[in-house]
């Protein structure tokens, strides 16, 4: 299976994405949150780190049930532009 390139977009969103985790979570250790959300510490490292920009869903909703943000929350912060239905809204 051949991956496309992420667009640069794609990347910033990893990285907004990366920057939100590590400040939500805060002192707790990469490893207790990574367990406590099922993911492996290798995997949220690479997340925070905005190596992997796109991660599944699944993976995003459990870390940031573990540290108790909304999904809501998680999408306004790293697609800081709204879309309505499929569209960018002016």
């Amino acid at each position: 299976m051949v991956r496309l390139p992420l667009s640069p977009a794609e990347v910033k969103r990893g990285e907004r994405l990366g920057a939100l985790l590590r400040r939500a979570r805060g002192e707790r250790s990469m490893l207790s949150v990574a367990l406590d959300a099922g993911v492996s510490p290798e995997t949220l490292r690479k997340i925070e780190s905005g190596r992997v920009a796109t991660p599944a869903f699944s993976t995003i909703a459990a870390i940031a049930g573990v540290l108790h943000l909304s999904l809501d929350a998680v999408w306004s912060e790293i697609e800081p532009t709204p879309v309505v239905r499929g569209r960018v809204a002016s």
